[in-house]
């Protein structure tokens, strides 16, 4: 948000390219000036200082919550079985690929047995490249292959210190997109050290490490940041090109990094798309972000095999269908009021209807449903019927998939980070809404202002975008609690860009009649650092006390479970179980599991379904040829299945499958209890089948 001069002649009221900022010396021409020399050199002094503070902190969090993982499961002191048992259910299937690339005779073998493994689902072979997001342990186990670093660090210190690194990268990249919005590096300090005390809300990847979020929201966090940088006016054609490229790259290891990017990468283009009709953003960049990110997950689609749910992605057709659209519909952004707003609808409609159409066309040429399991969750979720689907309900149940807790917003107040963000919000939204209806009312009012006239309520197109992206991300974590580390980040980033903004203040002192420049400034700059100063005194005894603080990893029956199966079965034995313990399995022992946690395929949620029938009503003959019909030689019962008190009465595993089985008429979802990462921790007891 900033005061801008209005442009005599023009078309519409699109977001100005040209338009010099308010801080910045201008000609009556409308040519920029050069700065003075001495304002030149106080720019390099803040960005060289700002700099050094980015790195120092990002570097600093790395340290921190390597620190964290150490105390809490004491891992330089415990056994390796120890160590990968650490790893919870999907994290240790990840790192498992890892695991086999470094122990394997060459690259080349370690590749091939990727491409054709046959040991993660028993009678099948699948290409693990294809099928999961992991080209991440394939290039750390390469890097780590060729590195001379064998004899100073061990495989599994190579892999939690570049996730541990990649915390220094998330943390500068939001630094980076506060400073960018604000104007000035004392912003991006105060985001990162909100980040940072709000730790158990912004991040959790301490104890789930291969976690792809971890891997991809660093990547993410880039990206917005180039995206805010390009959305500034001004740039150079060679700045944007550069900016464009960074874009670009940072979408596509976003990307390749994650399996869920595609709905994330959907929510931003929603945002993009809800600007671009508002006229709030500059048309030409929208269309570029568009092909970018069509490019950057058609790039992913080659390196992953063509795996057909990226081809029939929703975002993809969304993207197409935008651009298709836009050129049957060249004259959206002009007349009047009303004009627009019938042009808007019927272009909103025929978006829509064009996605639907491309989409369901796509997903009937491939034949694909491996994304149906998340369109039957969220029918389910919002109330659009009740559901049987044994895949539907198990989500339904789980915590992380729930509502987000009130709790968490107490948490976020304490640090004054709700609080602010906020007041920030509501004054950006404000001043969003009067924009979008002066744009939308055309530009003809123009011609009868002063030249010199200025708006009292303007919206920067960066500061526009921030805004749409965290409202959209915050309906997503108010949802699925899951999702939650997406927002409360950039939470961090809204609120600090907002406190230390002057276009903020200075919209909010114009309003109270307050307004000097020099009140502007004091006000922006004084606030943060109260804030600042604030959080240190009240956080720091806390963040030393929690760094004192030491634990060690106990959990001897599944230590000893995995060293049984290592001592006593066969290296061909295929056992079964959930998917959490099997990830473990894969992980520690190298035996050939019947299903696992990577759920985006059809085949494997039957057959997880299939397997799991050893806790629902059926009869002894009827489960041991299921087992048998996936080659299963061991089959793994766990106590916290059987006298399951995690999950109330509806939502326990033999609930959900008598319900599918229709064995019970069903059972209401009740709330869940207890955390989503102690799945299992009570007695797992392997049994062989005859």
């Amino acid at each position: 948000m900033t005061t801008i001069r209005q442009r005599r002649v023009g078309k519409g009221t699109e977001a100005a390219e040209d338009q010099p900022s308010e801080e910045t010396n201008v000609k009556p021409d409308g040519k920029i000036l050069p700065d003075p020399p001495g304002r030149k050199v106080w720019n390099i002094l803040s960005i060289t200082i700002g700099g050094i503070v980015a790195i120092s902190l990002g570097l600093l969090t790395s340290v921190y919550v390597a620190t964290l993982h150490e105390n809490d499961l004491w891992f330089s002191n415990i056994k390796e079985v120890e160590r990968e048992i650490s790893f919870r259910t999907e994290c240790g299937l990840y790192y498992s690929y890892y695991k086999q690339m470094i122990q394997a005779a060459s690259i080349q073998q370690g590749l091939h047995g990727l491409v054709y493994d046959n040991k993660t689902e028993s009678v099948r072979t699948i290409n693990i490249l294809e099928r999961m997001n992991v080209y991440q342990e394939v290039f750390l186990s390469i890097l780590y292959r060729i590195l001379p670093i064998q004899q100073y660090l061990e495989p599994v210190y190579f892999y939690i210190y570049t996730l541990f690194g990649l915390q220094a990268v998330y943390v500068i990249a939001l630094y980076v997109t506060s400073w960018l919005l604000s104007g000035t590096w004392l912003s991006g300090l105060l985001a990162a050290c909100w980040y940072i005390t709000n730790r158990v809300d912004t991040t959790r990847v301490e104890f789930t490490i291969p976690l792809r979020e971890n891997w991809a929201l660093p990547f993410f966090a880039v990206q917005i940041a180039a995206i805010t940088y390009l959305l500034r006016t001004h740039l150079q054609p060679a700045q944007q090109r550069l900016t464009l490229m960074a874009v670009f790259i940072a979408t596509f290891l976003f990307s390749l990094t994650w399996q869920f990017n595609q709905f994330m990468m959907l929510i931003q283009a929603l945002a993009l798309f809800i600007l671009d009709c508002l006229d709030m953003l500059p048309t030409a960049k929208v269309t570029w972000l568009y092909i970018i990110q069509i490019s950057g997950l058609l790039l992913v689609c080659v390196l992953q095999f063509f795996n057909s749910m990226i081809l029939g992605s929703l975002l993809i057709s969304f993207n197409v269908s935008v651009l298709i659209a836009r050129t049957i519909q060249k004259n959206l952004k002009t007349g009047g009021l009303l004009n627009r707003l019938g042009k808007l609808i019927l272009h909103v409609l025929l978006v829509l209807c064009l996605t639907l159409l491309i989409n369901k066309f796509i997903k009937k040429i491939l034949n694909l449903e491996s994304d149906e399991h998340i369109f039957k969750f969220l029918k389910a979720k919002f109330g659009f019927g009740a559901t049987r689907d044994f895949d539907a309900n198990l989500y339904l149940c789980e915590e992380a998939f729930g509502l987000l807790p009130l709790n968490t917003f107490s948490r976020l107040s304490s640090t004054l980070l709700f609080y602010v963000y906020g007041f920030v919000l509501f004054l950006l939204t404000v001043a969003a809404v009067i924009v979008a209806f002066r744009n939308l009312r055309g530009s003809d009012q123009v011609h009868f202002k002063e030249k010199k006239e200025e708006y009292t309520v303007t919206l920067k197109p960066d500061a526009a975008y921030s805004l749409v992206h965290t409202v959209l991300f915050g309906c997503l974590a108010l949802s699925t609690m899951r999702m939650k580390y997406l927002w409360t980040s950039h939470m961090c980033v809204f609120a600090s860009f907002g406190l230390c903004s002057t276009e903020v203040w200075k919209l909010i002192l114009k309003c109270l009649h307050l307004y000097t420049s020099q009140r502007t400034q004091v006000i922006r700059y004084s606030i943060p650092i109260i804030t600042l100063l604030y959080i240190a005194f009240k956080f720091w005894p806390g963040i030393m006390d929690e760094l004192s603080e030491l634990r060690e990893f106990y959990d001897p029956d599944t230590v000893e479970l995995m060293n049984w199966i290592k001592s006593n079965t066969p290296n061909t034995a295929v056992f079964a179980g959930s998917m959490q313990l099997l990830a473990g399995v894969k992980l520690c022992t190298g035996r050939t599991l019947t299903n696992h946690p990577h759920y985006e395929d059809k085949n494997l949620r039957e057959r997880t379904k299939q397997i799991y029938q050893i806790y629902a009503k059926r009869s002894p003959g009827d489960v041991h040829g299921i087992l048998r019909s996936f080659g299963t030689d061991y089959v793994i019962l766990e106590d916290s299945i059987c006298y399951e008190r995690r999950h109330s009465r509806g939502c326990r595993l033999r609930d959900l499958l008598d319900v599918a089985n229709g064995h019970l008429a069903g059972l209401p979802l009740l709330e869940t209890k207890g955390t989503s990462h102690d799945f299992y921790q009570s007695s797992p007891r392997a049994c062989q089948l005859q």
